[in-house]
């Protein structure tokens, strides 16, 4: 392993979840960490592993967005960083997960 980023310090998770809310998700329009999408964030040692779902396991777009995922997590930390973006259905999402303001976009 390049040890070249040994002083890099690793980013809050707030500051982890605000990169990522830079990722839509594009049936509803509002971006994966509103939608309550990301159920958890690890950084330890020199790997970040974040914990996501989809609205349904038969998600259409569910590749597309774990590839925007990486693509965003990647842009923002050393190149060296390992980076596991795993997927859960536990458990399974329901719109009781997203944000207040990402209700009331809907009108809920």
């Amino acid at each position: 392993m390049n040890n070249r980023h040994t002083n890099y310090e690793a980013p809050a998770n707030d500051e982890i979840m605000g990169w990522l809310k830079t990722v839509i998700d594009p049936e509803a329009g509002i971006n994966i960490v509103d939608m309550g999408l990301i159920y958890d964030v690890r950084w330890v040692s020199n790997k970040l592993t974040l914990i996501m779902t989809m609205t349904s396991p038969a998600c259409p777009v569910g590749d597309m967005l774990l590839e925007e995922v990486e693509t965003c997590l990647r842009s923002h930390v050393p190149t060296e960083t390992d980076i596991d973006v795993e997927l859960s259905f536990n458990p399974l999402w329901d719109p009781s997960m997203m944000s207040e303001s990402a209700r009331e976009s809907f009108g809920w």
